[in-house]
């Protein structure tokens, strides 16, 4: 079972935010690392309460909107003082379904407005350039296969990094040329590999993974020098390496290459429901942000290539 993570407890009002999160777990199901970003939310907003000794359960509209002023002072994004917003709101919803509170303090104030950020991809060329430079083919050293399955796994499949990293060797079906990942709120689902991701990865497990085998390692498919498993930081510093290699001009991260599969997909002709359920969003308004980046993309052309433009 997840439970909240102890420092956002021990600041925390326990009858109402410890339960709430543990509702989240049991009965939502929802994964930890959201919970735990409801759960730092939260926080600010007891601890916020509590420079006024006032209480979770007595907060009035008037004390939202001044924590909505306080975040904006502190300099954050209107993306992050929104989503906030969502954490107080659910979290009211389940005091007003627990009979806890009589209102939602919450009720009927305006979401802060957002830019839609068109996601950021790479080129076809960057990607041949990545895998040329970066990890280039026929590398023999345990540390380039294993990076080298990585960048091609991320690519061929736009799995999340908490995915990758929580790959075990039975989620691999080669022969088939599927893997299982699980995703957010614990569903699973099954992405198939082209045949240059499932080389690199054959390349790894024969002549890669062995040597960084330890005497109690595991069954996760990549691991780090001391034999356990990738840890996302471990993870995010070597796409940055990777990237930096190869000469690519922004920061390689997964949700780079995450955003990089799903774009190619599209501009070859993938329909947006194949792509959302490669990408596991519950949501197609989710995936649809890259339908912006298509008609972006349709424009340069456009303009690239018609004589009166």
């Amino acid at each position: 079972m997840t439970h909240p993570p102890k420092n956002i407890l021990a600041t925390m009002q326990p009858e109402s935010l410890e339960a709430y999160l543990h509702y989240l777990t049991i009965e939502k199901g929802l994964a930890g690392n959201t919970i735990s970003s409801y759960g730092c939310d939260l926080a600010k907003w007891v601890n916020f309460l509590e420079k006024d000794g006032l209480l979770v359960e007595k907060a009035k509209r008037k004390d939202v909107q001044d924590f909505i002023e306080h975040l904006y002072k502190r300099g954050l994004e209107a993306s992050s003082v929104a989503r906030h917003l969502v954490s107080l709101r659910n979290f009211y919803r389940f005091l007003i379904q627990e009979r806890k509170v009589p209102r939602d303090p919450t009720r009927d104030l305006d979401t802060p407005k957002l830019w839609q950020r068109l996601p950021k991809f790479l080129s076809e060329d960057e990607i041949d350039t990545l895998f040329d430079q970066a990890c280039p083919p026929g590398a023999s050293s345990a540390k380039k296969l294993r990076d080298r399955a990585i960048l091609e796994l991320l690519y061929a499949t736009g799995m999340r990094v908490s995915e990758l990293i929580n790959l075990r060797l039975t989620d691999l079906q080669i022969e088939v040329g599927v893997v299982r990942c699980t995703g957010k709120g614990s569903k699973e689902r099954m992405i198939p590999v082209g045949r240059s991701a499932l080389s690199a990865i054959e390349s790894y497990l024969h002549g890669g993974r062995s040597h960084l085998l330890k005497g109690d390692s595991p069954d996760y498919l990549f691991l780090n020098f001391r034999g356990w498993p990738m840890s996302r930081v471990g993870l995010w510093k070597i796409l940055a390496n990777c990237g930096r290699q190869a000469g690519i001009r922004v920061r390689l991260s997964p949700h780079l290459l995450r955003h990089t599969f799903a774009t190619h997909l599209l501009e070859r002709g993938a329909d947006l429901r194949t792509v959302q359920t490669l990408l596991g969003h519950s949501d197609i308004s989710t995936t649809q942000v890259y339908t912006h980046v298509l008609q972006e993309r349709l424009q340069q052309v456009y303009r690239s290539y018609h004589p009166r433009a």
